[in-house]
């Protein structure tokens, strides 16, 4: 017998239950609104880093890298604005627009600068203090001192300079940040970014600005020296600026007192807010950025060969390179052995040439002693201001050596000078230029660009030391140099990144 013929006349027969998709889909609706706004939420904290939710969520996953301290030389692209020009630029800037500015600032720096639209501002200027007072907890900057201060040439603009240090640093700091203290800030050692900017309702700017070199200060006139750290943390719920508008106006009233009693009474009293009618005078105290000395290693002095005719030089081509132009067969003075390794090379006595035959010309002019120059190193190089003399060649006279392209410096790295001289030749593009010195980077064509073919000069940098007297050229500019008129290579360093440092010479007149 079929057993589904009565199946309905079963008295125990399970009734058979229909979907609800009504409620499936009001539950596929809520999760995708969910998915949507993870979605959106994501993008809102890793987008706005600098509001004080989003920075908290991300301190929390580990996803905010510490400050990071940048070196003179390797500092984002920036353009720098004295006193008269940040005031001009911020303040007729209407309330939305420097709030869209402001939020750009403080996500820039929390970002270590990483992502960057334009150039970054530096401050730069004389300024003096008004007030300084120790950092807490409750600040955007938890340790520490920041320090008011008005400028000496635009007395509508102010500045809150933040010094982030450790606790221990912290005693000496307030001996040093005394009132009436000028703050002097110069492209050429110091690297102050604008943090954040804010119209005051008295018309005045507030420009709220921090050192990203994080070196060491001292005064003109007085002893200690306070060395500055990288924020571990910040407050961003604390708000800006650092001083707010009680402390403001408190520090307003004890500055004013203060140069009541020091400036003397007459017809030449400069009136507050108006500039001055002559050049400010020359501060008898400033607080300056220095760097820590660098030792010198003294080179070993080599004992003069004696006397011999030295063999003509000879055109031998090398792997990666060729040799650079001079005239065959010419004999090359004798110098004593390097006492150093190109990096750090110092002082070399320079022994008396042979005798050369009649005929010959010599590349060089014997008994020219090289100038003394400190060591290139990472921590030498915010402090080196260049400006050093040592020989120049007219364009092709220089002594013999290997010339070589940027595509060979990594062999270099890896081998070393080995004593020898090495060239430098190629197109490069000025990324950074001071009184005698020049960061490069070498011009890569579009084509390589796109097809990835320059991705080894994207990390190389060329650092350039010119001779006391000449111009570097400026930023921006595109430098060609040739087997006539190549550079020098003192060095070449790798990071651990990959980055190729190389450290040249201008020896062309």
């Amino acid at each position: 017998m079929d057993r589904d013929l009565f199946r309905y006349d079963e008295p125990y027969g399970r009734p058979q239950r229909k979907t609800n998709s009504f409620g499936w889909s009001i539950a596929i609706l809520v999760l995708l609104g969910l998915a949507f706004a993870a979605w959106l939420g994501s993008f809102y904290i890793f987008g706005q880093p600098e509001r004080p939710e989003s920075y908290r969520i991300l301190k929390k996953l580990h996803k905010v890298d510490p400050a990071k301290r940048f070196e003179l030389t390797a500092a984002p692209a920036g353009e720098f604005l004295n006193a008269k020009q940040l005031y001009d630029r911020y303040n007729g800037m209407r309330p939305t627009e420097l709030a869209k500015i402001n939020a750009e600032l403080a996500r820039n720096y929390i970002r270590n600068y990483q992502q960057v639209r334009g150039l970054v501002p530096y401050v730069i200027g004389r300024f003096n203090i008004m007030e300084a007072r120790e950092l807490t907890p409750q600040d955007v900057f938890t340790t520490g001192m920041v320090a008011l201060t008005t400028a000496v040439d635009q007395g509508e603009l102010l500045l809150e300079h933040v010094y982030p240090a450790d606790s221990h640093a912290v005693p000496l700091m307030k001996q040093t940040l005394a009132m009436g203290l000028e703050l002097k800030l110069e492209r050429t050692h110091d690297l102050s970014a604008v943090v954040h900017a804010d119209r005051l309702p008295d018309g005045r700017t507030l420009i709220t600005a921090m050192p990203l070199l994080y070196g060491s200060y001292t005064v003109t006139r007085g002893t200690g020296t306070f060395t500055l750290e990288p924020p571990a943390d910040l407050n961003l719920a604390a708000g800006w600026p650092v001083f707010k508008d009680d402390a403001r106006r408190a520090a307003q009233i004890h500055y004013d007192s203060y140069r009541e009693r020091i400036t003397p009474s007459g017809p030449g009293v400069q009136i507050a807010g108006l500039p001055p009618a002559a050049a400010p005078p020359p501060p008898e105290n400033a607080l300056i950025h220095v760097e820590p000395a660098v030792p010198v290693e003294t080179p070993k002095v080599a004992a003069a060969p004696p006397e011999q005719l030295p063999p003509a030089v000879k055109a031998t081509p090398t792997k990666g390179g060729k040799l650079a132009k001079d005239q065959k067969g010419v004999p090359a003075p004798v110098l004593s052995p390097p006492a150093a390794s190109a990096g750090s090379r110092a002082t070399a006595n320079v022994a008396t040439p042979a005798p050369a035959p009649a005929s010959a010309v010599p590349v060089s002019s014997p008994g020219v002693q090289p100038a003394a120059a400190q060591p290139v190193t990472g921590e030498a190089l915010a402090s080196t201001a260049g400006g050093g003399s040592w020989k120049t060649y007219p364009p092709g006279r220089m002594p013999a050596g290997r010339l070589i392209a940027t595509s060979d410096l990594g062999d270099v790295a890896e081998r070393g000078l080995a004593g020898e001289r090495v060239y430098l030749r190629g197109q490069f593009v000025v990324n950074f230029a001071e009184a005698n010195r020049a960061v490069l980077r070498p011009k890569t064509r579009l084509t390589d660009s796109v097809l990835h073919f320059g991705s080894g000069a994207s990390s190389t940098r060329i650092i350039v030391e010119f001779p006391a007297g000449y111009t570097p050229p400026p930023r921006g500019a595109t430098v060609t140099r040739d087997e006539a008129r190549p550079y020098e290579i003192t060095e070449v360093r790798k990071q651990s990144d990959g980055q190729l440092n190389v450290f040249v010479r201008e020896i062309m007149q």
